[in-house]
């Protein structure tokens, strides 16, 4: 009890909001950008520490699992990029609509999927929000289409969803990520072409952690102005570990949509803690010291806790209880994803269609069948 008192006293002795200099984009074939300040209230800060902080101890977590065999299979972790998936579901409607790649668990909790579901799912259990069916790549929700483990393949589905925004009337836009290592697949560059001549609201994002995989962008790209890749597509290079940069570009990105100008193309520069996969230990083509100097200088939840103490909108002890309610939460979520059942193996065969009659499937013999409910 007296916790909360001293809460409700001290409350009234913080800011409400402050405005901060923020990082300028660099522009191709724009004459404005997104704005250099940003108001930030304490409200949306402790909501964008809260979220950023739990996505990090939920993908800790996530690691803990794999190395006891809990979790098997793929799974690339996204710590180190919390501001780029913040930053942008801070910008838009819970109407837009987001596809992105693989490393999709940061994604997932933004678009509104609870931990214990996320963790659920990578556990392969029934209580998954995939149904322990999709793993580490396959996560879907409301208006959120996944997870996709083709290298660049959601490029073309991302401008589908917005060829859809656009011929049923609906002001929303679809935002499509992929990585560096994917921007020089041939079909991302057939996409943009389609979606520049039918102007589909989509703006097209490359989450630029400078490695594909193991490979540097240096080393992979002819050149790395993946902003300028577009060509006749307006783009911006954005700061991808400043959630307050990304989501300022993020909001006249969309702005620009749905003024139905066409596409826009987003590089977020930022950076993975993780190797590719779990599978890396991500440092045969990058020192220790690289990583660590990413952390010290360029910390997305460091940056954004130092402006809120600094300019009097939350005091450390605040954001120290957070941290602590946050790591229950994830505790909490991964005794439930290590106790919760499988799927029962009846299930292997269902929605496999939408809205279809129930079918019979073959199991893993002849004489085994399955049916398949929508």
């Amino acid at each position: 009890a007296s916790r909360v008192v001293v809460a409700s006293r001290n409350y009234a002795d913080f800011a409400s909001e402050a405005t901060f200099e923020i990082k300028k984009c660099d522009l191709h074939r724009l004459e404005e950008g997104p704005s250099t300040t940003a108001v930030m209230t304490r409200e949306e800060g402790l909501h964008y520490y809260k979220t950023m902080q739990t996505i990090r101890r939920m993908e800790l977590k996530s690691d803990q699992l794999y190395k006891q065999k809990i979790i098997r299979g793929f799974c690339h972790l996204y710590d180190g990029q919390e501001a780029c998936c913040v930053g942008l579901e801070v910008a838009i409607k819970p109407t837009d609509h987001v596809i992105t790649a693989y490393r999709v668990h940061g994604f997932t909790y933004a678009r509104g999927v609870p931990v214990r579901e996320i963790l659920a799912e990578l556990t392969g259990r029934k209580g998954g929000c995939v149904k322990g069916k999709g793993g580490s790549m396959h996560m879907y929700t409301k208006n959120f289409y996944g997870g996709n483990g083709i290298v660049g393949a959601q490029v073309p589905l991302g401008a589908g969803i917005a060829l859809a925004c656009k011929y049923f009337g609906k002001n929303e836009v679809c935002l499509t990520l992929y990585g560096d290592g994917a921007a020089n697949q041939g079909q991302i560059f057939e996409t943009y072409n389609m979606a520049a001549l039918w102007k589909l609201p989509c703006v097209f994002i490359c989450e630029n952690n400078r490695y594909g995989m193991g490979t540097s962008v240096e080393r992979a790209a002819a050149s790395t102005d993946y902003y300028k890749r577009g060509d006749f597509i307006p783009g911006l290079r954005v700061d991808g570990m400043d959630v307050l940069c990304v989501r300022e570009a993020a909001k006249f990105a969309a702005e620009y949509c749905r003024a139905g100008k066409g596409p826009i193309l987003m590089e977020l520069q930022t950076y993975r803690y993780h190797g590719h996969s779990m599978s890396d230990p991500g440092i045969s083509y990058r020192t220790r010291e690289e990583i660590q100097e990413v952390r010290s200088k360029s910390d997305p939840i460091t940056l954004l806790k130092d402006r809120m103490v600094n300019n009097n909108l939350a005091s450390i002890e605040e954001l120290k209880e957070i941290d602590v309610a946050v790591r229950k939460e994830i505790e909490e979520a991964a005794q439930f994803a290590t106790t919760d059942p499988e799927p029962p193996l009846e299930e292997l065969g269902n929605h496999i269609y939408c809205n279809e009659p129930p079918f019979e499937v073959r199991g893993p013999n002849q004489w085994i069948r399955y049916k398949s409910v929508s």
